[in-house]
């Protein structure tokens, strides 16, 4: 993972991680996946447009069993977007279909990524 924008997150360092950031795009991701890979380049660049708002950080599961586990992640690539030091505010499963604009569906409008980086 060479964007410097994005954070990788482990079990060991997870919690430290999610009190450091309190708004983080969590993607629960493994190098065999496919739509994982798919998904990878619109979270660059979304780490990149809000970075000053919003932390996206990668775990992978295969790596990273206990961190998946205590969200109960069973599909991936599944991202969560945690606040306030963990809560689990909203959760995406699956890679979703690119709307015209290049990004998937589930960032075409990004009001609820907007939300959160806003604290709203």
């Amino acid at each position: 993972m060479a964007n410097p924008d994005i954070v990788t997150l482990t079990d060991a360092d997870f919690e430290v991680q999610i009190k450091a950031h309190p708004r983080l795009l969590v993607d629960f991701w493994a190098e065999w996946c496919g739509p994982c890979r798919m998904i990878a380049p619109v979270l660059e660049e979304l780490a990149g447009e809000y970075k000053d708002r919003l932390t996206i950080g990668k775990v992978n599961v295969d790596e990273n069993r206990q961190v998946a586990a205590r969200f109960g992640i069973r599909s991936i690539p599944t991202l969560l977007l945690l606040r306030d030091g963990g809560s689990a505010w909203i959760q995406i499963v699956g890679g979703a279909p690119q709307s015209d604009d290049r990004r998937p569906r589930w960032t075409s409008s990004q009001r609820d990524v907007e939300r959160t980086a806003t604290g709203g």
